[in-house]
């Protein structure tokens, strides 16, 4: 349903070292790399990430998205995860089971280096 996002970053070398670990154990890679924006997916570039403007009204403070990567499965959750924390992610919630959600849905969440809510999700996994 969503062909691209993009989010602006306050430190672009930061946050592309953040996600070059944590989408990488996913399975995506840096696909473009412009200097000022980074694109990253598996075939094309899905998620973008740029340098905050320093003038105008992008410029002020950064609000926090959340945004859900697809995960193949539990131990991609659980890498992905792994990346983040050593990376010196913000924990929101460990690898788990969200019946909340849904009875399959196994999902971990954290902060990027902007304070973002990021999560790799896997809809797939049997609670044990």
């Amino acid at each position: 349903m969503i062909d691209h996002l993009g989010i602006n970053c306050s430190d672009l070398e930061r946050s592309a070292t953040f996600y070059d670990a944590v989408l990488g154990v996913l399975g995506h890679r840096r696909i473009l790399d412009h200097g000022v924006a980074i694109g990253y997916g598996t075939d094309k570039p899905d998620f973008w990430i740029g340098r905050q403007p320093e003038e105008g009204p992008a410029s002020g403070p950064n609000r926090e998205i959340h945004v859900a990567f697809t995960a193949t499965s539990a131990d991609a959750v659980r890498s992905f995860f792994d990346a983040a924390v050593e990376q010196g992610a913000e924990v929101l919630h460990e690898p788990r089971h969200f019946p909340e959600y849904h009875p399959t849905y196994f999902g971990a969440f954290v902060r990027d280096p902007d304070g973002n809510n990021v999560e790799a999700v896997c809809h797939t996994v049997a609670p044990s």
